[in-house]
């Protein structure tokens, strides 16, 4: 694998361990477990901090617009679905099964992990346009987050119609599947922003 891919993996995989330790630290900070320097058991006191910083988080995402929601949502099963699709594939070179998982053969023909992946995608889309209810739609960006995921990480093979996934060919699996995390952290970010200048100059603004 290029040494670029991986220093863009651990890039975004670092980025995203940091800004979860921070929250963390400022929760800490904020609420009432005790800091490090003034609690006598610093493991009670970390253990106190994160269960606040979970009961932050489930708040936040009960408070936030459903639209907000089901981007994050869309976010989460991408990345996680990706990063499980590769590990698990990494074991399978070595083993038969990994839990649940194994090669899938019908004859002599193997089925990729893009087919479910595209078969998700599509049928959360498709739903996502016939149904009236919007209330559905964070579960069904998860549905089609995890699609995303499993189909864009065997994006190489699919525009080299070779099984290229662990060849140099393969990186651009990683790449595409980087890129497109980063894509949709921003546009998360962004509908935050967009949302917070709203408040402040929209709310304010007399009618």
């Amino acid at each position: 694998m290029e040494r670029r891919t991986i220093a863009l993996g651990v890039a975004a995989y670092a980025v995203t361990a940091a800004a979860l330790l921070a929250e963390f630290g400022r929760i800490w900070h904020r609420g009432s477990a005790p800091l490090p320097s003034e609690a006598d058991d610093v493991l009670d006191a970390a253990a106190s901090a994160a269960g606040e910083t979970v009961a932050v988080a489930v708040s936040g995402y009960r408070e936030t617009p459903r639209r907000e929601n089901a981007l994050f949502n869309l976010l989460a099963s991408f990345t996680a679905s990706f990063s499980a699709a590769r590990g698990i594939t990494y074991l399978l070179r070595r083993r038969r099964r990994v839990g649940p998982f194994r090669n899938l053969m019908i004859g002599r023909r193997h089925i990729h992990h893009f087919v479910p992946g595209i078969l998700l995608a599509f049928g959360a889309g498709a739903a996502a346009i016939l149904t009236d209810d919007e209330t559905i739609e964070p579960r069904l960006a998860l549905a089609f987050g995890t699609g995303m995921g499993l189909t864009l990480d065997e994006s190489a093979l699919l525009l080299e119609l070779d099984d290229v996934y662990w060849s140099r060919e393969g990186v651009l699996s990683v790449q595409i599947t980087l890129a497109a995390m980063a894509l949709i952290s921003s546009v998360v970010l962004g509908l935050r922003f967009l949302r917070r200048g709203e408040a402040v100059v929209l709310d304010q603004a007399p009618a």
